[in-house]
Protein backbone atom coordinates (compact mmCIF):
# COMPACT_ATOMS: atom_id res chain seq x y z
CA UNK A 1 0.00 0.00 0.00
CA UNK A 2 1.35 3.74 -0.90
CA UNK A 3 2.74 5.80 1.89
CA UNK A 4 -0.82 7.91 2.35
CA UNK A 5 1.41 11.12 3.50
CA UNK A 6 2.66 11.22 -0.22
CA UNK A 7 -0.95 11.25 -1.62
CA UNK A 8 -4.38 12.18 -1.17
CA UNK A 9 -7.03 10.32 -2.73
CA UNK A 10 -9.16 11.88 -5.42
CA UNK A 11 -12.41 13.31 -5.63
CA UNK A 12 -13.98 11.10 -7.76
CA UNK A 13 -17.19 8.40 -7.46
CA UNK A 14 -16.34 4.94 -7.07
CA UNK A 15 -16.51 2.89 -10.20
CA UNK A 16 -17.11 -0.28 -8.57
CA UNK A 17 -20.70 0.77 -7.91
CA UNK A 18 -23.37 0.51 -10.20
CA UNK A 19 -25.19 3.80 -9.19
CA UNK A 20 -24.33 6.33 -6.65
CA UNK A 21 -27.23 5.69 -4.85
CA UNK A 22 -25.77 2.35 -4.16
CA UNK A 23 -21.96 4.04 -3.24
CA UNK A 24 -23.98 6.29 -0.51
CA UNK A 25 -26.14 3.69 0.89
CA UNK A 26 -22.52 1.64 1.14
CA UNK A 27 -20.88 4.01 2.95
CA UNK A 28 -23.46 4.55 5.73
CA UNK A 29 -25.11 8.10 4.65
CA UNK A 30 -28.76 7.44 4.03
CA UNK A 31 -30.46 6.96 7.32
CA UNK A 32 -33.93 7.71 6.38
CA UNK A 33 -35.21 9.17 3.29
CA UNK A 34 -38.13 9.56 0.95
CA UNK A 35 -39.14 6.40 -1.82
CA UNK A 36 -35.39 4.83 -1.65
CA UNK A 37 -36.34 2.92 -5.35
CA UNK A 38 -37.31 6.09 -6.56
CA UNK A 39 -34.44 7.71 -5.48
CA UNK A 40 -32.42 5.19 -6.89
CA UNK A 41 -33.77 5.69 -10.24
CA UNK A 42 -33.89 9.28 -9.82
CA UNK A 43 -29.79 9.73 -9.17
CA UNK A 44 -29.15 7.27 -11.93
CA UNK A 45 -30.88 9.40 -14.30
CA UNK A 46 -30.64 12.74 -15.98
CA UNK A 47 -28.91 15.38 -13.62
CA UNK A 48 -31.09 16.84 -11.42
CA UNK A 49 -30.85 19.78 -9.03
CA UNK A 50 -30.12 19.31 -5.48
CA UNK A 51 -29.49 21.37 -2.16
CA UNK A 52 -28.98 21.28 1.44
CA UNK A 53 -29.02 24.14 3.44
CA UNK A 54 -26.63 25.75 6.33
CA UNK A 55 -27.79 28.47 8.90
CA UNK A 56 -25.46 31.29 10.22
CA UNK A 57 -26.35 30.40 14.12
CA UNK A 58 -22.60 30.24 14.63
CA UNK A 59 -19.26 31.92 12.71
CA UNK A 60 -18.32 28.75 11.30
CA UNK A 61 -19.27 25.03 9.99
CA UNK A 62 -18.45 22.40 11.75
CA UNK A 63 -17.99 18.70 11.42
CA UNK A 64 -21.28 17.87 11.43
CA UNK A 65 -21.76 19.77 8.76
CA UNK A 66 -18.90 18.14 7.01
CA UNK A 67 -20.82 15.59 6.32
CA UNK A 68 -23.42 17.12 4.52
CA UNK A 69 -21.03 19.28 2.31
CA UNK A 70 -19.25 15.60 1.41
CA UNK A 71 -22.51 14.64 0.32
CA UNK A 72 -23.27 17.30 -1.47
CA UNK A 73 -19.73 16.93 -3.41
CA UNK A 74 -20.33 13.18 -4.20
CA UNK A 75 -23.53 13.69 -5.86
CA UNK A 76 -22.51 16.70 -7.84
CA UNK A 77 -19.44 13.91 -8.88
CA UNK A 78 -22.20 11.61 -10.15
CA UNK A 79 -22.99 14.30 -12.86
CA UNK A 80 -26.37 16.04 -10.54
CA UNK A 81 -26.44 20.19 -9.95
CA UNK A 82 -25.42 21.40 -6.97
CA UNK A 83 -27.18 24.12 -4.66
CA UNK A 84 -25.58 25.69 -1.22
CA UNK A 85 -28.24 27.15 0.66
CA UNK A 86 -26.85 29.62 3.49
CA UNK A 87 -30.00 30.62 5.36
CA UNK A 88 -29.81 34.50 6.22
CA UNK A 89 -33.32 34.63 6.91
CA UNK A 90 -33.54 31.14 8.75
CA UNK A 91 -30.48 31.95 10.69
CA UNK A 92 -32.25 34.97 12.13
CA UNK A 93 -34.81 32.45 13.46
CA UNK A 94 -32.75 29.16 14.46
CA UNK A 95 -34.48 25.58 14.34
CA UNK A 96 -35.67 24.31 17.29
CA UNK A 97 -33.24 22.94 20.04
CA UNK A 98 -34.57 19.69 21.91
CA UNK A 99 -33.63 21.32 25.15
CA UNK A 100 -33.80 25.60 25.16
CA UNK A 101 -35.31 28.20 23.11
CA UNK A 102 -31.92 29.79 20.96
CA UNK A 103 -30.59 33.41 21.54
CA UNK A 104 -31.51 35.18 18.73
CA UNK A 105 -28.43 37.22 17.27
CA UNK A 106 -28.26 40.31 15.87
CA UNK A 107 -28.64 40.64 12.01
CA UNK A 108 -25.40 42.17 11.69
CA UNK A 109 -24.05 39.17 13.05
CA UNK A 110 -26.19 36.90 10.80
CA UNK A 111 -25.28 38.61 8.08
CA UNK A 112 -21.38 38.63 8.24
CA UNK A 113 -21.91 34.69 9.03
CA UNK A 114 -23.40 34.27 6.40
CA UNK A 115 -20.55 35.68 4.24
CA UNK A 116 -18.29 33.49 5.84
CA UNK A 117 -20.53 30.49 5.83
CA UNK A 118 -21.09 30.98 2.01
CA UNK A 119 -17.43 30.93 1.43
CA UNK A 120 -16.56 27.30 3.34
CA UNK A 121 -19.16 25.82 1.58
CA UNK A 122 -18.09 27.20 -1.82
CA UNK A 123 -14.62 25.50 -1.24
CA UNK A 124 -16.16 21.68 -1.40
CA UNK A 125 -17.96 22.43 -4.94
CA UNK A 126 -17.39 22.95 -8.38
CA UNK A 127 -18.29 26.29 -9.72
CA UNK A 128 -17.74 25.32 -13.39
CA UNK A 129 -18.73 22.73 -15.94
CA UNK A 130 -22.26 21.70 -17.40
CA UNK A 131 -23.38 20.84 -13.34
CA UNK A 132 -22.00 24.02 -12.20
CA UNK A 133 -22.57 24.65 -8.31
CA UNK A 134 -25.04 27.78 -6.84
CA UNK A 135 -25.49 29.35 -3.78
CA UNK A 136 -28.61 30.64 -2.95
CA UNK A 137 -29.50 32.84 0.23
CA UNK A 138 -33.28 32.58 1.63
CA UNK A 139 -33.28 35.77 2.59
CA UNK A 140 -33.63 36.62 -0.95
CA UNK A 141 -37.10 35.22 -1.40
CA UNK A 142 -38.46 35.84 2.27
CA UNK A 143 -37.38 39.37 2.96
CA UNK A 144 -39.82 40.50 -0.08
CA UNK A 145 -42.52 38.83 1.54
CA UNK A 146 -45.06 40.56 3.58
CA UNK A 147 -47.02 38.47 7.11
CA UNK A 148 -50.37 38.38 5.24
CA UNK A 149 -48.65 36.83 2.13
CA UNK A 150 -47.10 34.45 4.18
CA UNK A 151 -49.87 33.39 5.99
CA UNK A 152 -51.54 33.26 2.80
CA UNK A 153 -49.84 31.85 -0.02
CA UNK A 154 -47.52 29.29 2.79
CA UNK A 155 -49.14 28.75 5.98
CA UNK A 156 -52.74 27.82 4.47
CA UNK A 157 -50.73 24.64 3.87
CA UNK A 158 -49.63 23.85 7.24
CA UNK A 159 -51.75 21.90 9.57
CA UNK A 160 -51.10 22.41 13.42
CA UNK A 161 -51.63 18.40 14.38
CA UNK A 162 -48.97 17.49 11.68
CA UNK A 163 -46.55 20.35 13.10
CA UNK A 164 -47.02 19.37 16.46
CA UNK A 165 -45.82 16.08 16.05
CA UNK A 166 -42.41 16.74 14.92
CA UNK A 167 -39.19 15.78 16.88
CA UNK A 168 -38.13 18.96 17.95
CA UNK A 169 -41.46 20.45 18.60
CA UNK A 170 -42.82 17.59 20.49
CA UNK A 171 -39.16 17.68 22.79
CA UNK A 172 -39.77 21.42 23.62
CA UNK A 173 -43.74 21.16 24.19
CA UNK A 174 -42.70 18.72 26.70
CA UNK A 175 -39.94 20.08 28.54
CA UNK A 176 -40.45 23.25 30.96
CA UNK A 177 -39.19 25.93 28.39
CA UNK A 178 -41.62 24.99 26.06
CA UNK A 179 -40.96 26.72 22.36
CA UNK A 180 -41.95 30.32 20.89
CA UNK A 181 -44.04 30.75 17.90
CA UNK A 182 -40.90 31.72 16.30
CA UNK A 183 -39.28 28.32 16.56
CA UNK A 184 -42.17 26.59 16.05
CA UNK A 185 -42.43 28.53 12.79
CA UNK A 186 -39.21 27.35 11.53
CA UNK A 187 -40.22 24.76 9.85
CA UNK A 188 -42.71 26.43 7.57
CA UNK A 189 -39.44 28.66 6.33
CA UNK A 190 -37.89 25.85 5.23
CA UNK A 191 -40.81 23.95 3.70
CA UNK A 192 -41.01 27.24 1.95
CA UNK A 193 -36.96 27.49 0.88
CA UNK A 194 -38.06 23.74 -0.96
CA UNK A 195 -40.58 25.32 -2.50
CA UNK A 196 -39.31 28.42 -3.82
CA UNK A 197 -35.95 26.16 -5.24
CA UNK A 198 -38.06 23.64 -6.80
CA UNK A 199 -39.88 26.78 -8.56
CA UNK A 200 -36.72 28.39 -9.47
CA UNK A 201 -34.73 25.43 -10.35
CA UNK A 202 -36.37 22.52 -10.46
CA UNK A 203 -34.72 21.55 -7.18
CA UNK A 204 -35.75 17.94 -6.27
CA UNK A 205 -33.96 16.76 -3.73
CA UNK A 206 -32.95 18.49 -0.22
CA UNK A 207 -30.39 16.68 1.69
CA UNK A 208 -29.85 17.20 5.90
CA UNK A 209 -29.26 15.25 8.74
CA UNK A 210 -31.87 13.10 10.04
CA UNK A 211 -32.35 15.15 13.23
CA UNK A 212 -33.89 17.52 10.29
CA UNK A 213 -36.35 14.69 8.93
CA UNK A 214 -39.35 17.13 10.45
CA UNK A 215 -38.04 20.39 8.50
CA UNK A 216 -36.93 18.12 4.85
CA UNK A 217 -40.62 16.63 4.87
CA UNK A 218 -42.07 20.00 5.72
CA UNK A 219 -40.94 20.89 2.09
CA UNK A 220 -41.34 17.66 0.05
CA UNK A 221 -45.39 17.91 1.65
CA UNK A 222 -45.31 21.38 0.46
CA UNK A 223 -44.00 20.96 -2.83
CA UNK A 224 -47.03 18.04 -2.85
CA UNK A 225 -49.85 19.95 -2.13
CA UNK A 226 -49.23 22.97 -3.76
CA UNK A 227 -47.77 22.27 -6.91
CA UNK A 228 -48.72 18.66 -7.31
CA UNK A 229 -45.01 17.22 -7.72
CA UNK A 230 -43.00 14.58 -6.18
CA UNK A 231 -39.73 15.91 -4.63
CA UNK A 232 -37.35 14.06 -1.78
CA UNK A 233 -34.89 13.53 1.17
CA UNK A 234 -32.25 12.47 2.53
CA UNK A 235 -31.20 12.26 5.87
CA UNK A 236 -27.67 11.30 7.14
CA UNK A 237 -26.99 9.37 10.16
CA UNK A 238 -26.10 11.76 13.14
CA UNK A 239 -22.67 10.51 13.68
CA UNK A 240 -21.92 9.44 17.47
CA UNK A 241 -18.79 7.48 18.56
CA UNK A 242 -19.21 3.44 19.28
CA UNK A 243 -18.61 4.40 22.96
CA UNK A 244 -22.07 6.43 22.90
CA UNK A 245 -20.10 9.79 23.13
CA UNK A 246 -20.98 12.98 20.54
CA UNK A 247 -18.73 13.16 17.76
CA UNK A 248 -16.87 16.32 16.85
CA UNK A 249 -16.32 17.16 20.72
CA UNK A 250 -13.03 17.94 22.58
CA UNK A 251 -13.37 18.45 25.82
CA UNK A 252 -16.50 20.39 25.19
CA UNK A 253 -15.40 22.04 21.94
CA UNK A 254 -16.79 21.69 18.73
CA UNK A 255 -14.28 20.75 15.46
CA UNK A 256 -15.09 23.70 13.71
CA UNK A 257 -13.83 24.17 9.79
CA UNK A 258 -12.52 27.56 10.19
CA UNK A 259 -8.51 26.94 10.84
CA UNK A 260 -9.15 30.49 13.31
CA UNK A 261 -11.47 28.47 15.56
CA UNK A 262 -9.73 25.06 15.35
CA UNK A 263 -6.03 24.82 14.08
CA UNK A 264 -5.13 22.22 11.49
CA UNK A 265 -3.15 20.89 13.67
CA UNK A 266 -6.12 20.19 16.45
CA UNK A 267 -8.22 18.73 13.38
CA UNK A 268 -5.75 16.24 12.71
CA UNK A 269 -4.54 15.17 15.99
CA UNK A 270 -8.43 14.70 16.94
CA UNK A 271 -8.71 12.16 13.49
CA UNK A 272 -5.84 10.78 14.80
CA UNK A 273 -7.23 9.89 17.95
CA UNK A 274 -10.49 8.30 16.30
CA UNK A 275 -11.31 4.63 18.08
CA UNK A 276 -10.07 1.37 16.12
CA UNK A 277 -14.56 0.48 16.31
CA UNK A 278 -15.10 4.06 14.37
CA UNK A 279 -12.06 4.65 11.86
CA UNK A 280 -13.51 2.48 9.08
CA UNK A 281 -17.25 3.79 9.31
CA UNK A 282 -15.28 7.19 9.42
CA UNK A 283 -13.06 6.19 6.44
CA UNK A 284 -16.23 5.67 4.21
CA UNK A 285 -18.35 8.74 5.33
CA UNK A 286 -15.62 11.44 5.32
CA UNK A 287 -12.98 10.75 2.64
CA UNK A 288 -13.16 9.79 -0.87
CA UNK A 289 -11.05 6.28 -0.71
CA UNK A 290 -12.67 3.76 -2.56
CA UNK A 291 -14.45 0.56 -1.50
CA UNK A 292 -11.30 -1.58 -2.11
CA UNK A 293 -8.92 0.99 -0.29
CA UNK A 294 -11.22 1.27 2.79
CA UNK A 295 -11.42 -2.70 2.87
CA UNK A 296 -7.56 -3.02 3.15
CA UNK A 297 -7.69 -0.61 5.72
CA UNK A 298 -10.13 -2.60 7.54
CA UNK A 299 -8.16 -5.70 7.05
CA UNK A 300 -5.06 -3.96 9.11
CA UNK A 301 -6.78 -2.63 11.43
CA UNK A 302 -7.82 -5.92 12.50
CA UNK A 303 -3.95 -7.92 11.98
CA UNK A 304 -2.31 -4.45 12.98
CA UNK A 305 -4.73 -2.40 15.13
CA UNK A 306 -1.24 -0.72 16.49
CA UNK A 307 0.39 0.85 13.20
CA UNK A 308 -3.01 3.09 13.51
CA UNK A 309 -2.56 2.95 9.39
CA UNK A 310 -5.84 3.96 9.15
CA UNK A 311 -6.43 6.24 11.55
CA UNK A 312 -3.52 8.40 10.13
CA UNK A 313 -5.03 7.95 6.62
CA UNK A 314 -8.04 9.14 7.84
CA UNK A 315 -6.47 11.84 9.46
CA UNK A 316 -4.30 12.86 6.57
CA UNK A 317 -7.52 12.74 4.23
CA UNK A 318 -9.81 15.03 6.06
CA UNK A 319 -7.86 17.79 6.97
CA UNK A 320 -6.58 18.09 2.94
CA UNK A 321 -9.90 18.08 2.13
CA UNK A 322 -10.29 21.11 5.04
CA UNK A 323 -8.03 23.00 4.82
CA UNK A 324 -5.34 22.11 1.67
CA UNK A 325 -2.19 19.64 1.20
CA UNK A 326 -0.10 21.75 1.97
CA UNK A 327 -1.29 22.71 5.37
CA UNK A 328 -1.80 19.28 6.43
CA UNK A 329 2.06 18.44 5.33
CA UNK A 330 2.93 20.84 7.50
CA UNK A 331 0.84 19.29 10.43
CA UNK A 332 2.39 16.22 9.48
CA UNK A 333 5.38 17.08 9.91
CA UNK A 334 4.92 18.87 13.22
CA UNK A 335 3.15 15.94 14.34
CA UNK A 336 6.29 13.36 13.38
CA UNK A 337 8.68 15.79 15.22
CA UNK A 338 7.08 16.34 18.35
CA UNK A 339 7.18 13.15 18.76
CA UNK A 340 10.85 12.39 17.82
CA UNK A 341 10.46 11.46 14.96
CA UNK A 342 10.98 14.34 12.49
CA UNK A 343 13.31 17.69 12.94
CA UNK A 344 11.75 20.81 15.21
CA UNK A 345 14.38 22.66 13.12
CA UNK A 346 12.52 22.20 10.57
CA UNK A 347 9.11 23.39 11.17
CA UNK A 348 7.56 26.89 10.56
CA UNK A 349 6.70 29.18 13.57
CA UNK A 350 3.14 29.24 12.75
CA UNK A 351 2.73 25.17 12.47
CA UNK A 352 4.61 24.77 15.71
CA UNK A 353 3.06 27.74 17.64
CA UNK A 354 -0.25 26.18 16.80
CA UNK A 355 1.08 23.00 17.68
CA UNK A 356 2.45 24.36 21.27
CA UNK A 357 -1.15 25.78 22.38
CA UNK A 358 -3.15 22.69 21.80
CA UNK A 359 -0.36 21.17 24.22
CA UNK A 360 0.48 21.95 27.77
CA UNK A 361 2.30 25.49 27.41
CA UNK A 362 3.54 28.09 29.59
CA UNK A 363 4.93 31.70 28.61
CA UNK A 364 8.44 31.92 30.77
CA UNK A 365 10.71 34.64 30.59
CA UNK A 366 13.88 33.83 28.67
CA UNK A 367 17.20 32.35 30.82
CA UNK A 368 14.30 30.46 32.59
CA UNK A 369 15.79 27.16 33.78
CA UNK A 370 14.22 24.07 32.36
CA UNK A 371 13.84 22.78 36.13
CA UNK A 372 11.17 25.97 36.75
CA UNK A 373 10.05 25.67 33.00
CA UNK A 374 8.68 21.74 33.77
CA UNK A 375 6.98 22.94 36.85
CA UNK A 376 5.40 26.26 34.76
CA UNK A 377 4.53 23.89 31.91
CA UNK A 378 3.10 21.03 34.36
CA UNK A 379 4.99 18.50 33.09
CA UNK A 380 6.16 17.98 36.96
CA UNK A 381 4.60 19.16 40.21
CA UNK A 382 8.13 20.02 42.10
CA UNK A 383 10.93 21.05 41.23
CA UNK A 384 12.66 18.32 43.18
CA UNK A 385 10.28 15.91 40.76
CA UNK A 386 12.08 17.97 37.83
CA UNK A 387 15.34 17.56 39.10
CA UNK A 388 14.98 13.74 39.59
CA UNK A 389 13.19 13.24 36.06
CA UNK A 390 16.67 15.40 34.61
CA UNK A 391 18.95 12.78 36.35
CA UNK A 392 16.95 9.90 35.28
CA UNK A 393 17.49 11.17 31.97
CA UNK A 394 13.70 11.29 31.02
CA UNK A 395 13.50 15.08 30.43
CA UNK A 396 14.92 16.27 26.21
CA UNK A 397 14.38 20.44 25.64
CA UNK A 398 13.76 20.96 21.51
CA UNK A 399 14.92 17.44 21.08
CA UNK A 400 17.80 16.79 22.59
CA UNK A 401 18.01 15.57 26.27
CA UNK A 402 19.16 17.85 29.27
CA UNK A 403 21.97 16.17 31.46
CA UNK A 404 22.12 19.62 33.29
CA UNK A 405 19.53 20.96 35.57
CA UNK A 406 21.33 24.63 35.13
CA UNK A 407 20.00 24.38 31.60
CA UNK A 408 18.15 27.56 30.26
CA UNK A 409 15.46 27.65 27.74
CA UNK A 410 16.04 30.00 25.42
CA UNK A 411 13.20 30.00 22.90
CA UNK A 412 15.33 28.42 19.86
CA UNK A 413 12.82 27.15 17.64
CA UNK A 414 11.01 29.11 15.00
CA UNK A 415 9.15 31.98 16.39
CA UNK A 416 10.83 32.01 19.51
CA UNK A 417 9.80 28.80 21.02
CA UNK A 418 10.69 25.65 22.93
CA UNK A 419 9.43 21.97 23.36
CA UNK A 420 9.86 20.32 26.81
CA UNK A 421 9.36 16.81 26.69
CA UNK A 422 9.31 13.95 29.72
CA UNK A 423 9.50 10.52 28.69
CA UNK A 424 8.79 9.66 25.21
CA UNK A 425 5.20 10.84 24.67
CA UNK A 426 4.71 13.92 27.47
CA UNK A 427 5.01 17.20 25.54
CA UNK A 428 4.60 20.74 26.41
CA UNK A 429 4.98 24.00 25.06
CA UNK A 430 7.14 26.59 26.03
CA UNK A 431 6.35 30.47 24.81
CA UNK A 432 9.38 33.07 25.71
CA UNK A 433 7.70 36.70 26.52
Amino acid sequence: MPNPALTTAPQAIDPTFENVWDEIVWRGLVHVSTDQEALRALLAGDPITYYCGFDPTAPSLHLGNLVQLLLLRRLQLAGHKPLGLVGGSTGLIGDPRPTAERTLNARETVEEWVGRLRAQVERFLSFEGENAARMVNNLDWTAPMSAIDFLREIGKHYRVGTMLKKDAVAARLNSDAGISYTEFSYQILQGMDFLELYRQYDCVLQTGGSDQWGNLTSGTDLIHRVEGASAHAIGTPLITNSDGTKFGKSEGNAIWLDADMCSPYRMYQFWLSTADADVISRLKIFTFLTRAEIEEYEKLVEAEPFRRAAQKRLALEVVATVHGVEATAAVIAASEALFGQGDLNGLDAATLRTALEELPNATVPAGTSVVDALVATGLVASLSEARRAITQGGVALDGIRVEDDATVVEGTLAGGVSVLRRGKKTLAGVFIG
